[in-house]
């Protein structure tokens, strides 16, 4: 097979394949950058394999990092834009079951490609649009079918995370995983245990968020690979449960994990310690926890108070709704966004009066009472019940 036309990404990292292949090498665009086009997906990392040893490679180019040179690759910088290539290579000896104890640089292409998790990022790409399949990558890729290179059981067991890739896969390509596959990730599912929690995370959420989500979450319970991931090991009725729901595609991480806490049945002060096993940035649990509650007003169709919006802001309201939806209890987003914009204030900083307005207008000294006294006027203000006008919030507050 040829592609007749390069994608521009291919066409800009030309020069780096021509100048390698002019010194007497074998270059190739390779993994999923090559599927993707295939695909007519977004490129998003151009990756190049090759012949050449990472000494050779440092000879042929004047500008060069070495990024990984223990592993082979270094990266080849072409104006301002950077290349990582790296050399074919055999790999042994996986101790922790994610990365080889021995990296063996060879001249074979073949070699390398063997080494690759699914068919379907096996393949290589030659300057020319010519495509090298050696392990009938695009009849997986034409059949949508996710299927290990080699045994399976062995690629798990050379990267365990290899089987949370193959159920990304499957949501974001709405692909199906083939069935000896399917068996070695069941039969090997334990060995996820042996993956850092921050690599599991990332594949889940882009298993969450594709657009064949019901496919990947079908071999992720099926597999019970859910087990093995933080807080999950008594999950499986609620993902069955999960399988039930409408298959539309979540739109953030957030709503991913504002999902997953209303299905566990979590609340606002178990889903902190949930995500930070889980490894998520403090803004991320932030926003899980104060959605949690607006999620809760709106499956109980309760009326959401300015407070409400307030507090919560309009993006994890928006998120919460979101969620609401696949239960049926969703409002129309252009009513939530009208609610939020007529506000009073949006947050503190807007408040037509600080401390030093009230310690020089009520002659206070700092205290516990000037906060009370703020934080009372910013509700206040927020339910419309006082102008946020400076003499009408001090004679307000002179009332206190």
């Amino acid at each position: 097979m040829k592609l007749t036309q390069l994608p521009d990404e291919f066409v800009q990292a030309l020069p780096v394949l021509q100048t390698i292949t002019q010194a007497g090498f074998e270059a190739y665009f390779v993994g999923g950058s090559v599927r993707d086009a295939l695909l007519g997906k977004k490129i998003h990392d151009v990756d190049i394999a090759t012949s050449a040893y990472p000494a050779e490679i440092k000879q042929i180019f004047r500008r060069t990092i070495d990024t990984g040179i223990q592993h082979g690759t270094v990266t080849v910088m072409q104006q301002e834009t950077a290349y990582e290539v790296t050399t074919f290579r055999t790999e042994s000896g996986y101790q922790d079951f994610r990365r080889p104890d021995h990296v063996t640089f060879v001249r074979s292409l073949r070699e390398d490609l063997k080494r690759r998790d699914f068919t379907i990022n096996a393949l290589a790409l030659q300057h020319d649009g010519t495509i090298i399949d050696l392990f009938a990558g695009l009849t997986d890729l034409e059949n949508k079918v996710i299927r290990a290179v080699g045994d399976p059981n062995e690629r798990f067991h050379e990267d365990a995370l290899r089987m949370m890739r193959a159920v990304r896969f499957e949501s974001q390509l709405g692909f199906r995983i083939e069935a000896n596959t399917e068996v070695a990730i069941r039969a090997q599912h334990q060995l996820l245990s042996k993956i850092a929690v921050e690599r599991i995370h990332d594949e889940f959420v882009k298993l969450m968020l594709g657009q064949a989500r019901y496919n990947g979450l079908v071999s992720f319970v099926q597999t019970e690979l859910y087990q093995q991931c933080p807080d999950f090991t008594n999950a499986g009725p609620a993902f069955k449960a999960l399988l039930k729901l409408p298959t539309t595609p979540l739109r953030s991480e957030a709503a991913v994990w504002l999902l997953i806490a209303q299905q566990l049945q979590l609340d606002s002060e178990q889903v902190k310690p949930f995500l930070r096993h889980w490894k998520s940035a403090n803004d991320l649990i932030y926003a899980v926890s104060t959605s949690l509650p607006v999620l809760q007003k709106f499956l109980a169709q309760q009326p959401l108070s300015n407070w409400d919006f307030y507090q919560a802001g309009l993006t994890n309201v928006l998120t919460a709704n979101q969620i609401a939806y696949f239960y049926g209890a969703d409002m129309a987003e252009t009513a939530l966004q009208s609610k939020y914009q007529q506000l009073p204030i949006k947050q503190r900083s807007e408040l037509a009066v600080n401390g030093g307005d009230l310690l020089q207008a009520l002659a206070l000294k700092p205290g516990p009472k000037l906060g009370q006294l703020l934080a009372h006027l910013e509700r206040a203000v927020v339910a419309a019940q006082i102008p946020n006008q400076k003499a009408a919030l001090i004679a307000a507050a002179t009332k206190l």
